[in-house]
C-alpha cells in the first residue's frame, strides 16, 4: 500500500487523488482549488475527473456565479466507500488498537510513527510501530515475542507492507531519551495505539539533586 496516498491501491488514477480531497472537503470547492490540494495532475485534468464523476452522481457541481463548486454526494450509494477508502490510515490503526488491546501481555504504549503517521512514503515504505514494555516482560518472553510478531503479521495481512518495531522496556526507554532526547523521530508525528499516550506517559530520569519526571521530546533541565 503507498503510505502517502492509500487510496491508489484500488485508485490509481488522477481520480484517487480528486476523491481525496472532495471527501475532506465540507464545502463545494472551484477545479482549481482541488487542482492546488491535490497535487497531482493539471487543472484541466482535474476538471475532466470533476465531470466524470458528476456524471456518474458521485459528485455534484453546484452554479456559484462564473464558477462550478464541487461536492461529493454524500447520499450517493459509493460515496461510503470513498469515504472508507480516504481514511484508511483510521482503519489501520482501529484494527492494531483492537489487537493490541486483546494481548495478554500488554504493553505499556504503542504507536504508528514514521511514515505511516506523517502520511508519506511509497509502496516499498515500511509501517513503523514504537512498543513501550513493561519493565517486569524481559524482551525474549516467549508470549510477549509471539504477540509481537503476529502484530506483524497483520502490518503485512493489513497493508501490503513490511511491519518494522521498535521495541524497548520502559527502564531502556529513559536511558533512551536522557541520551537523545530530541532525535527520536517517532515522538513527533505520533499515532496513539493504545496503552499511555507518549504526551502523558512521564519517565523517569537521573539526575543530581534526585529524580524528576520529564515529557517525551523535552530536553531535562541541566541535562
Amino acid at each position: 500500500m503507498d503510505l502517502a496516498r492509500p487510496i491508489s491501491t484500488v485508485v490509481p488514477s488522477l481520480d484517487g487523488p480528486v476523491l481525496l480531497v472532495l471527501a475532506a472537503a465540507e464545502e463545494g470547492l472551484s477545479g482549481r482549488q482541488i487542482h492546488k490540494l491535490a497535487g497531482s495532475g493539471s487543472v484541466a485534468g482535474v476538471r475532466l475527473v470533476l465531470q466524470r464523476l458528476a456524471a456518474t452522481g458521485l459528485v455534484h457541481g453546484d452554479d456559484f456565479g462564473s464558477s462550478l463548486l464541487y461536492r461529493l454526494n454524500r447520499k450517493h450509494l459509493l460515496a461510503p466507500i470513498v469515504e472508507q477508502l480516504a481514511n484508511l490510515r483510521g482503519t489501520l490503526t482501529t484494527h492494531l488498537a483492537a489487537e493490541l488491546t486483546s494481548w495478554h501481555l500488554p504493553p505499556v504504549h504503542a504507536s504508528l510513527y514514521g511514515a505511516i503517521a506523517r502520511a508519506d512514503g511509497d509502496l516499498d515504505s515500511d509501517v513503523d510501530l514504537l512498543l513501550i514494555r513493561p519493565d517486569h516482560h524481559a524482551a525474549d518472553d516467549t508470549l510477549w515475542t509471539a504477540q509481537v510478531s503476529h502484530l506483524m503479521q497483520t502490518v503485512v495481512d493489513l497493508t501490503g507492507n513490511a511491519a518494522h518495531v521498535f521495541e524497548l522496556s520502559r527502564s531502556e526507554l529513559s536511558a533512551h531519551l536522557s541520551n537523545t532526547p530530541i532525535l527520536n523521530d517517532w515522538t513527533h508525528p505520533n499515532l496513539h495505539l493504545t496503552g499511555v499516550p507518549l504526551d502523558h506517559l512521564e519517565v523517569v530520569l537521573g539526575g543530581e539533586g534526585g529524580e524528576r519526571g520529564v515529557g517525551f521530546g523535552l530536553v531535562p533541565v541541566g541535562g
